[in-house]
This record gives C-alpha cells, structure tokens and sequence, in this order.
C-alpha cells in the first residue's frame, strides 16, 4: 500500500448493533477503536457471546500499535480479552473504563497488560496518529470521543453520546473541543447513530429522578430496584433516595457489586457513610427501610433478580407488598425472558413497574435527532460516516447531513462492516472490501470458539432431533455380526415401531450392498450408511435429523 493513504475499516457495528470495532490505517501503522461484542440471537444455539472476525488484523497483525477505548460498555469492551489474545499491544481509555476491562481480564485469566490510562484533553501520540480525549455525556460515566489527527487530516470519532445539558455529576459533554476541531477543519466525522429515527431530544438523567421519588413516596415495603450496573448515574441517584427515605442499600448481583466498587474507587459514585448493609441481613431489616440495588434487568437466566423472582436466591426474596422497579430499557430480543421473568416477580404478590411512563423510570444514553444535527453543525466534516446502527439508523443520520451539503460537507458514506473507505491527497472513496464476520463463543477460557458446522448441527438437532444408527463389525473378517440398531433422540418418530424397522432394514441394505474392503474402511462405511439412511428418512418424513453412524469393531 502507498504511503499516502488513510483507510477507515469498520470491522463490527455497522449495520448491526453491538460488536463495535473500528480499525484506523496510514501506511503500516493501524490503531484499533473499541473491541465490542454482541449477545446471540436465538438461533445460535448454546453460544453465550459474540465478537467481531480479528482477520484483517492478523493478516496485518506487525503494524496494529494500540486498541483504544471509548467508555466501558459491553459492546465497546466486550472483545478486549479475546483481542488481547492475539496482540500485545497497549490499551488505552479512561482509568474507570479500563478499571472494567481489567475485571474482565481477570476473569479470562489475561495478564501483563499495557493499560494506559487518558483522561479528557489528554493527547497521545501513536506512530502517525495524534489522538485527543474529549468528554462526552452517555448513559456511562467516563465516556469519550476521539480527535485523531493523521498526516491527511483529522478523524473524530464520538463513540456512544447524547447531549445531557444537566448530566447528574455535573460533567458537561465538551462541545468547545468539538467546536474547535471544526473551526480548523475535520477531514471526516464518523458519529454514533443509534437514535437518528428518534425525533427531538434525549432527556437528561436527572429527567428520571421525579418518577423514583414519586416510587419512594409510595413504595411501602422492600423497593427492589434493578438497572444496569454500569449506569453510575443511577445508582446514585437510588443511593441518594435512599438516604433522604431512610432506607438501607443492599447491593445483589455480582457486577453491581464489582462496578459500584469500582466507580466508588475512581469517585465517581458517592456512597452515603453506613448506608450499605450485607445482603444476608436484608431481609431481617424493617421491610420499609430497605432497598435492594440488584441486576439482572434484562431476565438473563442466571441474573440475580431471575433467581429473585424464581425465589431460588439464597439471601433475598419477594414478598407480597413489595415493589420492584426494572429501570431500564427492554434489549430488542430480549422481551420474552424479560416478561416472564416479570410474570414470576408478580406471582410473588408484587407491584411491577417497568417500560414506558411519564415522568420516565429510564432515558436513553443515545442523542436523537436534534443532538446528532448539533454535532454535525459544530464538526462541520468535508466527508461524514454515520456509525453504531442498524441500515435504517444509518440512512436516517446521512439525511441529517444533507442540509451541510455545499457549506463544507462533500460527501457521506454509508459503509457496512468490512467496507474500506479510503482518502489520499485527493480525497475519500470506497476501496473494496475486507474480510469480516462473526466469531461464536461458549462461556469458558478465551478461545472456545464454535464454528458455523457446531451451530448448524445444534440447529439441526434442536428441530429434526439426533439418529445413531449402531453397527457391530467383526474387524477381522469384516462380517457384520447383529442386525443394525438405531438409537434416536428428539427425533418425532422414533415411538413409530414399523418406520424404525424400515429404517433398520435400509442401512443392512447398505451394508449388503458393501464388500468387505469397504466395511473394513470406518470412515467410508459410516459415510455410505449416513447418505443412504439420511436419503430413506429425508423421502419418508421429509425430515432431516443428524445422522451420526456409530460403528463397534468386535
């Protein structure tokens, strides 16, 4: 590759939500922005997460200098320890955000490495790349925006933000800083659009606040609240309604203890003194001077509140009278373990409060339409990339754009994952495509990764069931000594006794039909048996169970 290039290669993100990654090259020199994943849809069966396809990168694996981090959500930092698996390489973000990757880190096992702290208005120099740390408001505390000055130009990169002109710590998102690369010129402005179809504002986070005094004032048992660990503002605005009501906190849930620890440590959570009593003793207290702070709004399976709600939790439990607040938003795909979790909690005897109300019990950490337009104004990019969003999300914000056309925009792009965009002295344009995709994990150590073969055969086995046909072959002469058995599970016809014989029956055909040489061959005998058996039950039930021949050398 020339010298004189730049190329933008989103690697996850666009055109889908979650797995955000971003990759930055001039010359050889490649910086990485965010290492997301996603959680799986329901035909992914049995995989726990999913991260972006590292391929480009390791093909170019001797020129990738740094990762760097926006702010510390799971779709932004989710793939760090999978990447860092594959290249040591120093990691950059704000002390809070790497505070959360070096909990994952620990879990993985992952050591040794470079975790450079940046705080807002910091400047580090990476080979080519001149990057700037600028604040921004999100639904996370310590998130940030990129300025990435290169030889071609300046790159900004606002990872997730709204515009809270009232954020509850006070941190006002750093338009000046905007304002002042824009005023010097942005070569291209690639900026979040999760809400670009959402019309007006975002509310602010204090907008909450009325909606849980008012479930104060009411609530005259146990408040339960849940809402995601990592949004600090919350907490501790739950925190502070707690002291004000006299109720204790008690804080369940392995990652809302472990992120409240966290944020307490970096001072950006206030916790009242001698608030906090231990889980265990939550349900010897008063029932109206206790909240619990507990996680699992999104119905996961072994989440603190589904084992709440199922009362298969050791220390706590629902009672009748008791409020719980789910304050957060509802994941698209994740309704029907979230209601039927909700349905459990109200046959506890319950009060459930949850999704749209006014004032809200939850604001979205994503600008909308009027926030994204104050971005593009005060930018003002000769080219615009909208990032973060389904296709819809993406063509919505590019129209957002067209009113700069002709004032300093030259062109927008709308890029998918793998689309290389590439700019020189003369310009930006599309320069092909590079491999990308999906990497399915189980839980466990990094690396177990399942393959599209293991999720179709999941896939298969989950609909049409799993067929073993059981063969005993005399491995001397090659005779076969029994007839066939076949073994079936979930399969819809295994109790039809007259179809199984029929079945026994077509694989001693095959076996007929093979000489004693190929009988003596495993490999080639099981595949003639799952072809011929695989074709009988295909044209008598128009099923397609996985066929796995089992073959016993006596």
């Amino acid at each position: 590759m020339q010298d004189k290039k730049l190329q933008v290669i989103p690697l996850g993100g666009l055109g889908e939500f979650g797995m955000n990654m971003m990759a930055l090259r001039y010359g050889d020199d490649i910086i990485v922005i965010d290492a997301g994943m996603m959680f799986p849809e329901s035909e992914l069966l049995g995989v726990d997460i999913v991260t972006p396809d590292l391929t480009f990168l390791k093909e170019h694996r001797a020129g990738v200098r740094a990762l760097l981090l926006t702010h510390g959500h799971e779709d932004h930092i989710g793939a760090v320890a999978f990447f860092l698996d594959e290249f040591d390489v120093p990691v950059y973000g704000t002390p809070f955000t790497l505070s959360l990757v070096e909990r994952r880190l620990e879990e993985y096992d992952i050591a040794g490495v470079a975790l450079k702290p940046a705080k807002p208005r910091d400047i580090v120099e990476i080979g080519p790349f001149k990057v700037e740390f600028i604040h921004v408001t999100h639904s996370i505390v310590s998130a940030v925006a990129l300025a990435i000055t290169t030889p071609l130009g300046v790159v900004i990169h606002t990872g997730d933000y709204k515009v809270d002109p009232t954020p509850t710590d006070n941190e006002l998102f750093d338009l000046h800083t905007l304002a002042d690369y824009g005023k010097r010129g942005v070569l291209l402005l690639l900026s979040d659009s999760t809400n670009a179809d959402r019309p007006g504002y975002s509310d602010s986070e204090r907008a909450v606040r009325p909606r849980l005094e008012d479930v104060f004032n009411r609530a005259e048992n146990r408040l339960f609240v849940s809402c995601f660990s990592s949004s600090i503002h919350r907490l501790q605005q739950i925190l502070d309604l707690s002291a004000e009501f006299g109720r204790k906190v008690a804080l369940v849930g392995r990652s809302m203890v472990s992120v409240t620890e966290i944020a307490h440590r970096h001072g950006l959570l206030e916790i009242p003194d001698n608030i906090l009593i231990r889980p265990q003793d939550a349900m010897d207290a008063k029932a109206s001077k206790v909240t619990v702070l507990i996680s699992g709004t999104q119905g996961e399976p072994m989440s603190a509140l589904s084992r709440v709600a199922v009362d298969n939790h050791k220390h706590i439990s629902i009672h009748p009278g008791d409020t719980v607040v789910l304050s957060s938003r509802i994941i698209p795909g994740n309704e029907k373990t979230i209601f039927r979790m909700i349905d459990h909690i109200s046959k506890r005897g319950a009060d459930v409060m949850y999704g749209s109300m006014n004032p809200p019990l939850h604001v979205s950490g994503h600008g909308s339409m009027e926030e994204l337009r104050l971005v593009l104004n005060l930018v003002r990019p000769r080219y615009f990339v909208p990032i973060h969003g389904e296709y819809r999300q993406l063509s919505k914000h590019v129209r957002l754009a067209s009113h700069l056309h002709g004032i300093g925009l030259e062109e927008t792009f709308i890029l998918e994952t793998g689309d290389v965009l590439e700019f020189d002295d003369k310009g930006g344009r599309r320069a092909g495509r590079v491999t990308v995709g999906r990497v399915c994990i189980d839980s466990g150590a990094v690396g177990e990764v399942v393959g599209d073969m293991v999720i179709r055969d999941r896939r298969v086995i989950s609909e049409d069931g799993i067929v073993l046909p059981i063969i005993a072959i005399n491995k001397h002469t090659g005779r076969i000594e029994a007839s066939p058995e076949i073994v079936s599970r979930g399969f819809a016809l295994d109790s039809d006794a007259e179809f199984m014989r029929s079945a026994r029956e077509a694989v001693s055909r095959t076996l007929e039909a093979s000489s004693n040489e190929e009988k003596g061959d495993i490999g080639l005998i099981k595949e003639k048996i799952r072809a011929d058996l695989k074709r009988f039950i295909n044209k008598e039930t128009q099923r397609r169970p996985l066929i796995m021949p089992v073959i016993l050398e006596i």
